[in-house]
């Protein structure tokens, strides 16, 4: 087998690249389009954008518990938005934003981190069993979290004749 010479830097690029579509796919959508969803009782593309921030701002200020200051507070906070289908959600800018600004810090994590500290466990409760995840579980769950709702994301634009041509 040939030597990988592949870094994790290569894959957090390509998930950067990936989060940039969902941006461009967003950015100029009007309110209504936000509204669309691809059955009723499943997200508004709003919604899946939303809970994209959500999850981010959440994993890494809440749950590991780094400082993002008053913005990622209120970022993850949206995760009480992303719960009740038919919610009221930011504008598509707002969306944008929130998804630079969880990138951003995210990054910054990335970038600080040695690799001890991505080892790190934080204890968790799985249906009620206790487990430690490390940090760089948190990581890939994230980065996992972000492909399979931009997938979401990706079909439903495109369900409405929206484009959404993401990486795949």
């Amino acid at each position: 087998m040939a030597e990988d010479n592949f870094t994790l830097t290569t894959f957090y690029t390509f998930w950067k690249a990936y989060q940039d579509h969902i941006e461009g796919a967003l950015a100029p959508l009007t309110d209504s389009q936000l509204e669309l969803r691809v059955a009723p009782h499943l997200r508004s593309i709003g919604e899946q954008a939303l809970h994209i921030v959500a999850c981010r701002a959440y994993w890494f200020t809440d749950f590991l518990g780094e400082d993002g200051g008053e913005e990622m507070k209120v970022y993850a906070g949206w995760n009480e938005i992303a719960l009740k289908l038919g919610a009221s959600v930011p504008s598509a800018g707002e969306l944008v934003q929130g998804l630079e600004r969880t990138w951003q810090f995210v990054a910054d994590c990335l970038a600080r981190w040695s690799p001890d500290e991505m080892r790190h466990t934080f204890p968790d409760d799985w249906d009620g069993k206790p487990v430690d995840v490390s940090r760089a579980w948190v990581v890939w769950h994230v980065m996992e979290h972000d492909l399979h709702h931009g997938g979401e994301l990706s079909h439903t634009l495109g369900m409405h004749g929206l484009p959404a041509d993401f990486p795949g």
